[in-house]
């Protein structure tokens, strides 16, 4: 059986838990009424985790770029193999896409992005309320763009695994 390599299984587990720790916790602090200390700390986090999948985003592409990964299975269907490739490009373009977004909708805002509360990140504009109301639902669509699209993929890791049985699940596990 062809595996991912364990620097490829790091980043992609990593990936996946900062993104859908920083998925809960919007929908957390976008629940929370008023502007609190703990809604403030809250998006703080969140910015971190999204500053953080952009970093190991960039890592992920430096790594794919060379190291070739592994074969799909011969059993599997063109129409599947096609689909798993478009997914993969979807994934990459929304690692991207939805960090940048929310990190010009926060500059939009007027607010600057200070990672770990220790290093602020460029103000690459300047704060624009007309420009804000778009930006958020741009963030906002990538996002949940993503968290269908994170759902659909874990579906079908599990559907190779338990209906197919073809190791596809197996060869991204630690």
């Amino acid at each position: 059986m062809h595996r991912y390599t364990k620097t490829a299984i790091l980043l992609h587990w990593l990936t996946a838990l900062l993104i859908v720790c920083a998925f809960t916790l919007g929908l957390i602090m976008t629940d929370i009424h008023g502007l609190t200390p703990t809604k403030l700390k809250y998006y703080s986090w969140h910015k971190w985790m999204g500053v953080t999948v952009l970093g190991l985003a960039c890592l992920r592409v430096l790594w794919r770029m060379s190291h070739t990964p592994p074969p799909h299975p011969a059993s599997m269907a063109t129409w599947q193999k096609k689909a798993a490739d478009a997914m993969h490009v979807m994934f990459y373009v929304l690692i991207f896409a939805v960090p940048v977004s929310g990190y010009f909708y926060t500059l939009s805002a007027g607010v600057p992005v200070v990672y770990l509360g220790l290093f602020q990140l460029p103000v690459l504009m300047a704060p624009n309320p007309e420009l804000k109301p778009l930006l958020k639902e741009i963030h906002y669509v990538l996002t949940m763009t993503m968290a269908a699209a994170v759902l659909a993929h874990a579906l079908a890791a599990l559907k190779h695994h338990f209906i197919d049985r073809d190791g596809v699940l197996r060869r991204m596990l630690p």
